[in-house]
């Protein structure tokens, strides 16, 4: 006979002012959310005796928050191209344990890195720091390296051609390329792996509207991944990209900023979910070439805008299953920006709290886990002034954050463990 665990010992409790149901939108008031270690035990309308309490009776409480498509090394002062070629593996790794900490900041206790450029995977060294103790930050899931074909968006390498530059290990012409990319990624540790379905914006070579990788090439990699239990998700942008990566059978699309009807309705029969990162084009219009940005890189975010909200109206027409993603190398001045654009895209202010919780959580694997306030689940919780139901723009300042039961973000106490910022 297995003896029975103990129970668990009660830590900590919260006082929630105002809390909220992301799942239903229900609220209840004055609820304790009771902690044990590092997970959720119960909510009600009491605490344990001799718990120690946090107010928060002045906030409305929520799980913490989820970025489904984040760039961990960006480097959030520049976007000039001889800038990101001459950034070391390094360097650019001390940028994402800086950029962890703005994340947390505001709160997003988890997020999902959706490829990085370096072959030796810095995003998985950070995920493995978070994960032992060794640096401050969100729950990482990480997508390997950014899987394109030569000259595609994730070629990385806009050089001359008498620069004899070798190619990096992310570069697939071929379906045999694509299974021993995706093999490489899986090896070194990826739980998700990324394609560069179409061409993009922010590089100076290639174009949106083309499909790069072709559909048997995305076929191969959901085979080889699928196969290892990871997702895969889709760089695409043009209509037909997005079509054939859905076709190929990945689990989301990222952006989809040209999606069609007929996209919609394949993405819609298949249940692929859809990352719109809305602001992060949005937000390139505003800061224009000031960070060194490439004019022809900023002439296709200017073409490519007028396209998203069409693109946007018809994922909801087809109830297209939306997860929250920026996508934005500046953390600080965009991450919480995305709930704006959803809402004036058209979204429910439910919807996009959602988008950044259960939603997220699901489309990861991770909804027993985390997204939701409920007892098993990570004691990951956000608390904002005002009523996010009401006006979305409260998520912009975030006032309280906990992490897996600890606290990293107080009102009560603003100079606890004060996050810098780069001048």
């Amino acid at each position: 006979m297995h003896a029975q665990q103990p129970a668990a010992k009660p830590t900590a409790a919260i006082l929630a002012g105002t809390l909220i149901d992301v799942q239903t939108g229900a609220i209840a008031t004055h609820q304790y959310i009771t902690i044990a270690g590092d997970k959720i035990l119960a909510i009600g309308n009491s605490a344990p005796s001799g718990v120690p309490v946090t107010d928060l009776s002045a906030y409305t409480v929520l799980p913490g928050l989820i970025d489904a498509h984040a760039h961990t090394l960006s480097n959030p002062t520049t976007q000039s191209v001889a800038d990101r070629i001459r950034t070391s593996a390094p360097q650019a790794t001390l940028w994402g344990v800086y950029n962890l900490r703005l994340w947390l900041d505001h709160g997003f206790t988890s997020l999902r890195d959706a490829c990085e450029g370096p072959p030796d995977y810095p995003q998985f060294a950070l995920r493995w720091s978070v994960n032992r103790g060794l640096i401050l930050g969100p729950r990482i899931t990480a997508a390997g390296s950014c899987i394109s074909i030569t000259g595609g968006h994730g070629d990385g390498m806009p050089f001359s051609p008498d620069l004899n530059v070798p190619p990096r290990p992310n570069i697939a012409d071929t379906v045999d390329d694509v299974s021993r990319v995706v093999r490489r990624d899986i090896k070194y540790g990826a739980d998700w792996i990324k394609l560069m379905a179409t061409g993009g914006v922010m590089d100076p070579i290639s174009d949106y509207r083309v499909q790069e990788l072709s559909e048997a090439q995305m076929a191969r990699a959901v085979e080889v991944a699928h196969r290892a239990g990871k997702k895969v998700m889709a760089h695409a942008e043009g209509a037909e990209g997005i079509k054939a990566a859905v076709r190929a059978g990945v689990d989301s699309i990222e952006h989809g900023t040209m999606l069609d009807e007929e996209g919609a309705e394949l993405m819609e029969e298949r249940g692929t979910w859809l990352v719109p990162t809305l602001y992060c084009f949005q937000h390139d219009m505003e800061t224009g070439l000031s960070k060194g940005r490439d004019p022809a890189s900023f002439a296709k975010g200017q073409a490519i805008l007028a396209a998203q909200g069409p693109a946007f109206k018809l994922a909801l027409k087809h109830h297209l299953k939306i997860a929250y993603g920026v996508d934005d190398a500046d953390v600080d001045e965009s991450v919480s920006r995305e709930f704006g654009a959803l809402v004036a895209g058209g979204m429910t202010t439910l919807g996009a709290l959602q988008a950044a919780t259960i939603n997220a959580a699901t489309m990861l694997g991770k909804q027993d886990q985390v997204g939701l306030i409920a007892p098993g689940h990570y004691a990951d919780i956000i608390a904002v002034t005002g009523d996010p139901l009401k006006d979305i723009t409260v998520m912009y300042n975030v006032n309280f954050v906990m992490k897996g039961g600890m606290i990293l973000k107080d009102p009560a106490h603003p100079d606890r463990d004060p996050v810098l910022r780069v001048q």
